[in-house]
């Protein structure tokens, strides 16, 4: 009995690459996808070429490479490279060209504002197939690593610390500098306390450059990174990566990246979403994350329909009755305490400032002192002992509680919050590896994201539409309709 033999690796073999490559397989759906993009209306250049000069890559090649390699997680333009030259889905999708990783590097680096606009116009085709109706969405955020690392970002008290640090430091130098005798020692002392100020010097500049600009943070490597919260008690520099996730078969509708968190990212979201799926009315579903009475009421405005889930009200005191306890009469504009008693205001709106809204917002404070004073329940209302319980009222009380009311009476349809935004996320950083980038910059990463949101609803496509031929009847239709419409525009 033998082992099972290979066979000898001297010999030569006959094949093509259209026979090693499957008839099903992802790389024809990018191959034919590319190759119905008009590429040179999204600003690529070296599509159409003059008769000198040596000759370039056309940018479909690489515009392939790209979508393959963060199809399956190979991103780096070096992997890409030897992908190119090992890979035979790649060879075949490339038709046996090598590009330099430098090559590569440099297209992806050019062209990420294009990445982002053929990602729009994806969303477009979708939609026109009926394949994005609008009329449910789920937002929900997602932190990718930056090209900067935690040392190299800094706030106002990670430098009032160093800066305090290298006082002590160089106190100590100076010190030991009046009580040195011999000259080898002073020399050493001096040039130590020159390496302190020239930190010092840095650290003062960087806090110059904060109060200059008013940011709270700055990244040196790289300036649009924010240092964000990735899990519970690990802090990184990165990227806060807001999307939309269409209902109807969970493809991704739009994105941008917020800020650190995501208190006031909703209606920017839920309103750009709306204007690219182009549709009156839609529902937006998001985690308490979200939950914000200005961006409520803003989404409220702009014709979308919130289903954010509530926040548990804060309370500085747990021994005292928590504000749930306090109901809210519409009609007569006032509250009932837990005792009975009737809580109202003078009518008049107090401003507060919170860094839970982008600007202060106003309130109204209802109270009832003669009646809390005598109260038997006042000690498990309030621990002041000459005032009574005050209970502010926010101008967008109203839509925040309308807000929670639809997801308490909803909570099967609020359900698939979880599944639509969180389940793509999960894809991405598990399968792809995409938890962290490689390009620095707003706009370099937006469009570093772009490829993979393409790959990501190409994917979607094809187990919809379930199988590849039926991937090209369908692209083939939707462009004759588009086609057909431009002419009617022109003839009209």
């Amino acid at each position: 009995m033998q082992h099972i033999q290979g066979e000898e690796r001297n010999q030569l073999q006959m094949f093509c690459l259209e026979q090693m490559v499957e008839a099903d397989s992802f790389v024809r759906v990018i191959d034919y996808f590319v190759d119905t993009i008009d590429l040179e209306s999204f600003g690529f250049r070296n599509v159409k070429l003059k008769e000198e000069g040596r000759p370039p890559y056309h940018p479909a090649v690489l515009m392939k490479l790209y979508f393959y390699g963060y199809r399956y997680g190979i991103r780096s333009s070096r992997k890409m490279e030897r992908e190119a030259r090992l890979n035979l889905e790649v060879r075949w999708l490339l038709c046996e060209q090598t590009p330099s990783a430098r090559t590569i590097c440099m297209f992806r680096k050019e062209y990420a504002e294009s990445f982002k606009a053929i990602f729009r116009k994806f969303v477009f085709l979708l939609k026109e197939l009926g394949l994005m109706e609008g009329k449910t969405i789920a937002i929900d955020s997602f932190k990718v690593r930056a090209q900067n690392s935690l040392k190299h970002n800094y706030n106002q008290k990670k430098i009032d610390r160093q800066l305090e640090y290298i006082d002590g430091r160089i106190k100590e130098f100076e010190d030991a500098l009046d009580e040195a005798d011999s000259q080898e020692q002073k020399t050493v002392l001096k040039d130590k306390i020159a390496v302190q100020q020239s930190r010092m010097e840095k650290y003062q500049a960087i806090e110059a450059e904060l109060k200059e600009t008013g940011k709270d943070q700055i990244s040196t490597t790289d300036q649009d990174a924010q240092s964000v919260v990735l899990q519970r008690g690990i802090t990184v520099v990165g990227y806060n990566i807001q999307a939309s996730v269409d209902a109807k078969n969970k493809l991704i509708a739009h994105f941008d990246t917020g800020g650190v968190n995501d208190t006031n990212a909703l209606s920017t979201v839920a309103v750009a979403t709306k204007e690219v799926l182009q549709v009156e009315q839609m529902d937006v579903l998001a985690d308490k994350g979200y939950h914000t009475g200005e961006q409520i009421r803003q989404c409220e405005q702009n014709g979308i329909t919130t289903y954010v889930s509530p926040k548990e009200p804060a309370s500085n005191d747990p021994d005292i009755f928590p504000i749930t306890s306090f109901v809210y009469d519409t009609e007569k504009d006032c509250y009932t305490c837990p005792a009975g008693e009737t809580l109202t205001t003078n009518g008049t709106w107090l401003t507060h400032s919170s860094k839970g809204y982008k600007s202060a917002y106003k309130f109204q404070r209802y109270n009832n002192p003669a009646k809390c004073r005598l109260c038997e329940m006042h000690s498990l209302c309030t621990k002041s002992k000459n005032n009574g319980r005050n209970i502010d009222r926010s101008e967008f009380a109203a839509d925040v509680e309308q807000n929670n009311q639809r997801v308490k009476e909803n909570p099967a349809y609020y359900k698939q919050r979880q599944q639509l935004a969180e389940h793509p996320w999960g894809t991405l950083k598990r399968q792809r590896g995409f938890d962290y980038v490689l390009t620095r910059g707003k706009k370099n990463v937006l469009g570093e994201v772009s490829l993979v949101f393409i790959g990501y609803n190409l994917s979607r496509f094809i187990q919809i539409t379930e199988g590849i031929n039926a991937f090209k009847e369908l692209i083939k239709g939707v462009i004759a309709h588009i086609c057909s419409q431009q002419a009617y525009l022109k003839a009209i």
